[in-house]
């Protein structure tokens, strides 16, 4: 009879509302053939192992004792159980007789004794006693207290044996006594002697080494490597093989050195160059340009490249003239070759010739208008000091301070090459001499700034910045007033707070309410004279003259400060009357 196919009952019927019934459903519709719990639900009575399977149980999991026994196919005969192998032994005594024998009877223990009668020492004595042998010993002997044997002599101990109370020297000696025969008999030699093989050492000393050396290294190299293995080394070594769709996953996961991190990449389809938002152009002025108010014709913002090889060539032309000539006046010589006192762009670029310094004619000219402060078309001798010189490693020395002041080394004019107020010290205090420095017209502040290193004993909240034109949010907001109660986020400094090194060390112009800017604003001759003679200071009125002219001489507009008098007077360190 064939089977009659049950027609498909829908599963998810009454699961939910078919909004439009006449379109058709899609999908596959799989009949349901039974739940987890009918699946998880064991079946009685349970299916019985045929005896065939079940005797192949033992090939995997023997029984305790059992002996394991591979069979063959299901249908071959059952040879395996009547099979044997080895060699069969005969029992014997087992561990359990040996340690605990039985108990023998009596007659058993009257043959034992026959047996062991006849055994030489059952004779002399019993079994378990020990025989006596005296009656085997010579009569009238003295059992007790005679000895036999020859007596050993006493000699030395085991300590002294070991360590023996003698020199080294005398050790090597006895230690060398018979060290011949001792060779030869126990091939016995000492550490470093060289094994006498028989040679033929008339050619050739019989000092001589043999072979290559073997390196020996007191870093630890040669055991650092035994201990690794060749492999690992040969790895470390050699190239990592990475997996290309793992190499693949990381360049879009994670960030690459030098590239930008683009997880969708692939799908966006734009090219490697593409750029994204507003292209903004750099301004034409750089914060240097704001801080010391350039004009827009001296921006230095699209000449950093320009600036960076003119630094690279007034080095390379220092370290020229600090190898090749002992002195300065010496190199500037060799650059003025007709002996004006002065260098002009041919001269300059003959010497950079001669030292194979090939430079194009417009390096050249920013070269020579970079050196010629003044603007004359000539590089004099204050200036070559200052661009083509190294001043800290070649100092002027007494000679040459004689040479350039005077008419020996003239220029054009007759005059030395440098006046007397161009020579200072090289440091304060210091009888080694040098040139000064000359300040360009664009490395000076627009507003004579003053850096807070430089204010002797600043209050913080007494120096208002609002005659200086400032930039940017400043740490310390003076320009904000302080609110009567602060919040604890509140971080803010509003002039308020002193510094730590203010809290240790309160200045004594502080404690008399005498801040930085009483310091270094401008003050009249007379002022500073009342100044000073109030406090407790003695010099003559000529003394006075001379520290304010070159206290003035610091300033640009000619102004004298307080804190300037006072410099220029410790670097005098003249202590004259001064009447008032």
């Amino acid at each position: 009879m064939p089977a009659v196919l049950q027609p498909l009952r829908p599963v998810y019927k009454g699961k939910f509302t078919d909004t439009d019934p006449v379109l058709c459903t899609a999908g596959k519709l799989v009949p349901i053939t039974g739940s987890v719990s009918k699946c998880l639900t064991e079946i009685q009575p349970r299916i019985i192992t045929p005896p065939t399977v079940k005797k192949f149980f033992n090939c995997r999991n023997p029984k305790p004792g059992a002996a394991t026994i591979f069979y063959g196919k299901a249908n071959d005969p059952d040879v395996a159980s009547s099979l044997q192998h080895g060699v069969s032994s005969k029992s014997s005594h087992s561990v359990a007789s040996l340690i605990n024998p039985p108990i023998r009877t009596r007659v058993e223990h009257i043959f034992s004794d026959k047996i062991t009668a006849a055994y030489p020492s059952h004779q002399r004595a019993p079994l378990g006693k020990s025989h006596d042998q005296a009656p085997g010993l010579p009569e009238g002997l003295d059992i007790y207290n005679t000895t036999f044997g020859k007596r050993v002599l006493k000699d030395i101990s085991a300590g002294e044996l070991i360590n023996p109370p003698k020199t080294r020297q005398q050790i090597n000696e006895e230690s060398l006594e018979g060290h011949s025969l001792y060779r030869i008999t126990h091939n016995d030699y000492n550490t470093g002697e060289q094994v006498d093989r028989k040679y033929d050492w008339s050619r050739i000393s019989k000092d001589s080494a043999f072979g290559i050396e073997t390196p020996y290294f007191s870093d630890g190299r040669m055991t650092a490597k035994s201990l690794h293995w060749l492999t690992e080394m040969q790895l470390k070594k050699s190239a990592r093989i990475v997996s290309k769709n793992i190499d693949d996953f990381k360049a879009k996961t994670q960030p690459q050195v030098g590239k930008v991190l683009d997880p969708i990449a692939d799908t966006r389809k734009v090219p490697p160059d593409h750029t994204f938002g507003v292209l903004l152009h750099p301004d034409e002025y750089g914060v240097g340009d704001l801080i010391y108010n350039k004009t827009p014709t001296k921006f230095s913002r699209e000449n950093d490249r320009e600036k960076g090889t003119l630094t690279i060539i007034r080095q390379h032309l220092k370290k020229i003239n600090f190898q090749n000539f002992k002195s300065l006046l010496e190199a500037f010589r060799h650059y003025d070759k007709n002996g004006d006192g002065k260098i002009d762009q041919e001269e300059l670029r003959d010497v950079l010739s001669q030292f194979n310094l090939n430079l194009d004619p417009k390096i050249m000219d920013d070269l020579f208008d970079y050196c010629d402060l003044e603007g004359v078309g000539a590089i004099n001798f204050l200036e070559f000091a200052n661009f083509l010189n190294w001043k800290d490693k070649m100092p002027i020395g007494e000679r040459e301070q004689k040479i350039i002041t005077k008419g020996n080394a003239t220029n054009d004019d007759g005059c030395g090459l440098v006046a007397h107020e161009d020579i200072v010290p090289l440091e304060i205090g210091s009888s080694v001499k040098t040139l000064r420095t000359i300040t360009r017209k664009e490395d000076k502040s627009n507003g004579h700034y003053s850096k807070s290193s430089s204010l002797i004993n600043a209050v913080v909240g007494n120096y208002s910045p609002e005659d200086f034109p400032t930039y940017g949010v400043p740490t310390i907001r003076t320009d904000l007033a302080a609110p009567r109660f602060r919040r604890i986020s509140d971080t803010i400094n509003y002039g308020d707070e002193a510094t730590a090194t203010a809290l240790l060390n309160p200045s004594i112009f502080a404690q008399r309410q005498v801040y930085e800017k009483d310091m270094f604003s401008g003050r009249s001759k007379e002022e500073m004279k009342q100044i000073f003679c109030k406090a407790g200071v003695d010099m003559t009125r000529g003394t006075f003259e001379e520290v304010w002219k070159r206290a003035a001489m610091r300033h640009l507009k000619g102004e004298v400060s307080v804190e300037t008098f006072r410099e220029v007077l410790d670097e005098t360190q003249i202590s004259e009357t001064l009447t008032c």
